[in-house]
């Protein structure tokens, strides 16, 4: 039985649909949607210092073994304090993003939030 794949999922493992808002290009539809989520808790002051696709270099024992790129990171309030997230929107949960999952655990102690 043959598969068609539509144009537009072609090239795509995960068959994510590229997404622009506010004149930024997003991976996925999730991702420019949790995007434009995240402005509103912005205007609310519910969120701040929003920051988009936030490099963190993994090493080990002064190794470099890769790059995480958040897709979010931002201050949240919680309560009276403001507290910093790291932010991933996903759609499907790779051996790799797994792998970097315990590595930003493990070298920075940051817990991973995914939407």
């Amino acid at each position: 039985m043959r598969r068609f794949i539509t144009p537009r999922a072609a090239g795509r493992k995960y068959r994510n649909l590229p997404t622009e808002a506010d004149g930024i290009k997003f991976d996925s539809k999730k991702e420019a949607g949790r995007y434009l989520q995240l402005k509103l808790c912005v205007a609310a002051g519910q969120v701040r210092a929003l920051r988009l696709q936030v490099p963190y270099k993994l090493a080990v024992n002064g190794k470099h073994v890769c790059t995480y790129r958040a897709d979010f990171v931002y201050e949240g309030k919680f309560g009276a304090r403001w507290i910093e997230v790291v932010e991933d929107v996903k759609g499907v949960r790779t051996r790799e993003y797994l792998i970097k999952k315990k590595l930003m655990a493990a070298i920075y102690g940051i817990e991973i939030r995914e939407t």
